[in-house]
C-alpha cells in the first residue's frame, strides 16, 4: 500500500471523527442557546399577556368602585318606585356604564343581584338589547353567596360564549359600604364583567404563532428542559402555561445540523487530500486554535471568537461559528437592554434602576460617601390624562424625562460629578440617584432645576398643562442603609411635599416616618374595629345663664387595644379620607339615642341631645332616613335632637347638601353650626345659615371675651339673635369668660368651667352636685373653688 493510501486510511477516519465531534458540540451548544433564547422570548410574551390580564382585572375593580362611588347606583337601589327606577334610573346607570369605558364597542356588563340572587338590574354594552346575565355569572354569584368572602374576582374562560373577567362585591343596601359578615345574607351583590380584548387578542396571536394552546390552571405546570414551554402567574391562584410541540421550529435546527455535518465532511476530504505536508498548517493548527477559542467561550474566559486567518473549509467553519456566536450574543444583549429600558421614555426602568442603585448604595455603605435619592411625582397628571387623553399624557412624560435628564446632566457636568442614575419607576413617578457631598448645594440645585420646569405650567408642543412636581429627598446612609428603605423614605418625603402645597421639595425626617406609620396603623385599626368593644361616648353638658343643664353634647372616644387612646382630631380625618366615616357616624347616632333616656332622667324631658356627624356624611341622602329611623326606634322626639355641623362645612354648603339639611329640619331635627368664627365666616354667610343654634368657637371666645372686645362680641351675638338663632359659648373655662359672654347676651354655655366630657356614671354624680350647687346660696359659677377651676382647665389637655 502506498504511503498516500496509508496516510489517507489512517488520517481520514481520525479527521472525519474529529470534525464530526466538533460539529456535534457546536450543534449541541447552539441548539440549547437557541432553545433558551426562544424560551426567554416566550416567557416575555407571556409576561406581557399577564400584565394585560392584570390591567384588565384592575380596570374591572376600578370600574366597580367608580360605579359605587357615583350617585347613580345609590339612587337606583334606594328608589322605591319600581317603574321610575327601571326606566329613568336604569337609563342613568346605562349612561354611567358607557361613560366609564374608553372604547364604546368594548363588552362591559354591570349587574346588581338581590340578597336572594334574583337579578335587580343588568346591563351589558353589546349588540343584544335583550341580553341577560349568563349562567356562569349566576354560578359565580351562588358560590360567593355560599362562601365567606365579601368580594372576589374570577376569570370565566371555560364558557362557550365570551371569556370574561368578573369582579364581585357585596354591599350593604343602606350604608353602601362593605357589610359585616353577619349581614352578608341581606347584602346586595354587585358584579362587573368585562371582556379582556387586549389580553384575548394577544392570546390568540401567541397560539397562532406557536401552534399551541394556552392552558389556565390553578397551579403552575412543571416545565421540561428539552421542550419549549413557559408558564406565567396571572393571579394568586391562576397560571397560564404554553407548551410548544417539538415540530415547531425544527426546520432551523435541521439546517444547522446539515450545515455543520457538510462542513465537517468537506473539511475532512480537503485535509486528507493535502496529505501529511499540509495537515499541521491547514488542519491541526486551525482546529486547535478554534477548539481553544470555543472552549474559552464555553468556560467564560473569553466573550468573543476571533478569526483564525485560516483558509478553506476550516476558515469558513470558524467564521460560521463566530457568526452564530455573535448573533446569539447580540440577541441576548438586545433582550437585556429591552428589559432595562422604559419603553415610553427611553430611560432606565425600575428594574435597571434597582440594579444600579443597589450597587451604588452598597459601595457607599461599604467604602464611605453619600448618595441622595430624589423621588419625583407629577401632580395632577391624572387630570391631564383624563381631560386631554393618554397620547398627550405620553407626550408629556416623554418631554419631561428628556428635560429632567438634560437639567440633571448639566449640573453633573458642571460640578464634575459621577453620572446620576435617572429612571422612570412607574406611571408618573421618576427617581434620580446622585452621588454628592452633603450640604454642597447639589441636591438643592437639582430640585430647583426640576421644579423650575413647572414654573408656569408644563409646556409640550407649544401648549401649557397645569401639572407640577412634588419631590421627596432621602440620603444614604443618613436616612437609610438599603435601597428599599431609601425609596420608602423618599416617598414619604414626597407625600409631605404634596401635603405642604405641591410643586416643592421636602427632605425626609424621622418625624415623617413616625407620622406615616401612625396613619397606617390607625387606618388598619379602623378597618377592623368593633365599635361596640372599642368606642364609647362621653357627654359634655350645656347650661343656661341660671346654671340649669339644657342639653348635652355626645362626643366619641376610642380606646384601641393596640394603639391606646386615640383622639377624634386624629382619627376622624383619617376615617373621612378612607371612606370609613359612615360606620363611625351611624354607630354614634344609634348609641347616643339609645342612651338618651339616662340624660332625660338626669336633666328632664326637654334636654337637648347634640350629635356631631362627619361633614362628608351629609353628601348621602340616606342620613336623614337613618336619623328618623333611629329616633323612631328609640321613641325620641326629633325636636330634642340637635345635629352639629362644623362651620367649614356650612361655608361649602351646596344645593344638594342644602336640600339634605332642609329635609332634616322638616322632620323636626335641630341644626347647629359648630366651631363658629374659626376663620371662614362672612356676614353674608351668617345671614344665609339655616341653623337653629350657633356655637361660638373656643378660639373666638378666647379672643373676644374681654372688655375691649365686648362691643364686637355683643354685635355678633345680636346678629345671630336677629336670625332667630340660639348662641352657645364654647370653651368657657374661666369665670371671666363666663361673665363676658353673659354680658354680651350669650344664651347657653359649655366648657371645662362647667364640666369636662363625662361618661354616664360620672355624669350622674356631676348632676347631683350641680343640683345641689344651684339650690345653694350661690347661683352662679363664681362660687367654683380654685381647685375646681384648675381641674377643669387641666382637662383641656
Amino acid at each position: 500500500m502506498t504511503l498516500g493510501k496509508r496516510a489517507f486510511f489512517l488520517i481520514f477516519p481520525v479527521v472525519l471523527a474529529g470534525y464530526l465531534l466538533a460539529a456535534l458540540s457546536v450543534y449541541f451548544i447552539e441548539s440549547r442557546a437557541v432553545l433558551a433564547l426562544e424560551r426567554t422570548r416566550l416567557s416575555q410574551q407571556l409576561d406581557h399577556m399577564a400584565a394585560l390580564f392584570r390591567n384588565e382585572v384592575s380596570q374591572s375593580r376600578s370600574f366597580l368602585y367608580s360605579m359605587l362611588e357615583g350617585n347613580a347606583v345609590r339612587l337606583f337601589v334606594s328608589e322605591s318606585d319600581e317603574a321610575y327606577r327601571n326606566n329613568a334610573l336604569g337609563l342613568r346607570l346605562q349612561q354611567s356604564v358607557r361613560s366609564l369605558s374608553d372604547d364604546p364597542k368594548k363588552f362591559i356588563s354591570f349587574a346588581i343581584l338581590n340578597p336572594d340572587l334574583t337579578p335587580g338590574y343588568y346591563f351589558e354594552n353589546s349588540d343584544d338589547p335583550f341580553a341577560e346575565i349568563g349562567p356562569a355569572q349566576f354560578a359565580l354569584a351562588s358560590r360567593l353567596a355560599g362562601g365567606s368572602q365579601l368580594r372576589d374576582w374570577s376569570f370565566l374562560h371555560d364558557t362557550e360564549t365570551r371569556q370574561l373577567i368578573v369582579y364581585s362585591e357585596f354591599i350593604d343596601p343602606v350604608t353602601f359600604s362593605r357589610p359585616l359578615p353577619s349581614a352578608k345574607a341581606d347584602a346586595l351583590l354587585v358584579q362587573v364583567a368585562i371582556e379582556p380584548t387586549q389580553f384575548l387578542s394577544m392570546q390568540r396571536a401567541l397560539q397562532h404563532e406557536y401552534e399551541a394552546d394556552i392552558t389556565f390552571e390553578t397551579a403552575p405546570q412543571p416545565s421540561s428542559s428539552t421542550n419549549l414551554s413557559a408558564a406565567v402567574r396571572m393571579a394568586p391562584s391562576l397560571f397560564a402555561t404554553m407548551t410548544v410541540p417539538p415540530s415547531h421550529g425544527s426546520g432551523n435546527m435541521g439546517q444547522l445540523k446539515l450545515l455543520l455535518v457538510s462542513g465537517a465532511l468537506v473539511m475532512s476530504f480537503l485535509s486528507v487530500g493535502l496529505m501529511i505536508a499540509l495537515i499541521r498548517r491547514f488542519i491541526t493548527n486551525p482546529i486547535s486554535a478554534l477548539d481553544r477559542q470555543v472552549t474559552a467561550v464555553m468556560s467564560g474566559e473569553n466573550a468573543d471568537i476571533r478569526e483564525t486567518g485560516a483558509e478553506g473549509e476550516i476558515g469558513r467553519l470558524t467564521g460560521n461559528i463566530k457568526q452564530l456566536h455573535d448573533q446569539s450574543q447580540r440577541a441576548l444583549n438586545l433582550v437585556q437592554q429591552a428589559s432595562w429600558t422604559d419603553t415610553l421614555t427611553g430611560i432606565s426602568n425600575r428594574a435597571h434602576f434597582n440594579m444600579l442603585a443597589a450597587d451604588i448604595i452598597n459601595s457607599v455603605t461599604t467604602n464611605g460617601g453619600h448618595c441622595s435619592l430624589l423621588f419625583i411625582d407629577i401632580d395632577h397628571f391624572k387630570f391631564v390624562n383624563d381631560k386631554y387623553g393618554h397620547e398627550v399624557g405620553d407626550d408629556l412624560l416623554q418631554t419631561l424625562a428628556m428635560r429632567i435628564e438634560a437639567a440633571i446632566g448639566g449640573i453633573v457636568a458642571r460640578r464634575q460629578m459621577l453620572p446620576a442614575v435617572f429612571a422612570r419607576l412607574s406611571g408618573d413617578e421618576f427617581a434620580v440617584l446622585v452621588q454628592s457631598t452633603p450640604r454642597d448645594g447639589t441636591i438643592r440645585e437639582m430640585c430647583a432645576a426640576i421644579l423650575g420646569l413647572f414654573s408656569n405650567g408644563f409646556e409640550v408642543r407649544g401648549k401649557y398643562y397645569p401639572v407640577t412636581a412634588s419631590i421627596g429627598v432621602a440620603i444614604c446612609p443618613t436616612d437609610a442603609n438599603n435601597l428599599a428603605e431609601l425609596i420608602s423614605n423618599a416617598d414619604a418625603a414626597m407625600y409631605q411635599a404634596k401635603t405642604d402645597g405641591k410643586n416643592r421639595s421636602s427632605r425626609f425626617s424621622r418625624a415623617l416616618q413616625d407620622k406615616r406609620d401612625r396613619i397606617r396603623q390607625i387606618q388598619e385599626e379602623l378597618r377592623l374595629v368593633d365599635p361596640d368593644e372599642q368606642f364609647h361616648l362621653v357627654y359634655m353638658p350645656m347650661v343656661d345663664t341660671g346654671g340649669k343643664v339644657i342639653g348635652c353634647e355626645a362626643l366619641l372616644r376610642w380606646h384601641s387595644p393596640a394603639l391606646g387612646n386615640i383622639t377624634p382630631d386624629e382619627f376622624v380625618p383619617i376615617a373621612e379620607s378612607t371612606g370609613l366615616f359612615t360606620k363611625i357616624d351611624w354607630w354614634v347616632i344609634n348609641r347616643a339615642m339609645s342612651e338618651y333616656h339616662r340624660l332625660k332622667q338626669l336633666f328632664g324631658p326637654e334636654t337637648v341631645l347634640a350629635i356631631n356627624i362627619s361633614s362628608a356624611e351629609l353628601h348621602s341622602k340616606s342620613i336623614s332616613d337613618y336619623f328618623s329611623d333611629c329616633a323612631a326606634r328609640h321613641r325620641l322626639d326629633p325636636r330634642i335632637i340637635e345635629i352639629e355641623l362644623t362651620e367649614t362645612y356650612a361655608v361649602k354648603l351646596g344645593d344638594q347638601l342644602h336640600r339634605n339639611i332642609e329635609t332634616l329640619r322638616e322632620r323636626g331635627f335641630r341644626i347647629s353650626i359648630d366651631d363658629f368664627g374659626a376663620g371662614y365666616t362672612s356676614v353674608q354667610q351668617i345671614i344665609e345659615y339655616t341653623a337653629n343654634t350657633i356655637k361660638l368657637d373656643r378660639a373666638l371666645v378666647q379672643n373676644l371675651a374681654n372688655e375691649e372686645s365686648l362691643p364686637a362680641l355683643k354685635a355678633m351675638i345680636a346678629l345671630c339673635h336677629a336670625q332667630e338663632m340660639i348662641v352657645v359659648g364654647e370653651g368657657v373655662d374661666t369665670p371671666e369668660k363666663l361673665a363676658m359672654l353673659t354680658a354680651a347676651g350669650c344664651d347657653h354655655f359649655q366648657g371645662y368651667l362647667i364640666s369636662k366630657p363625662l361618661m354616664l356614671p360620672e355624669l350622674t354624680i356631676w348632676a347631683l352636685k350641680q343640683t345641689a350647687k344651684i339650690a345653694g346660696p350661690a347661683d352662679d359659677y363664681s362660687s367654683f373653688t380654685d381647685r375646681d377651676r384648675q381641674s377643669g382647665i387641666s382637662n383641656l389637655s
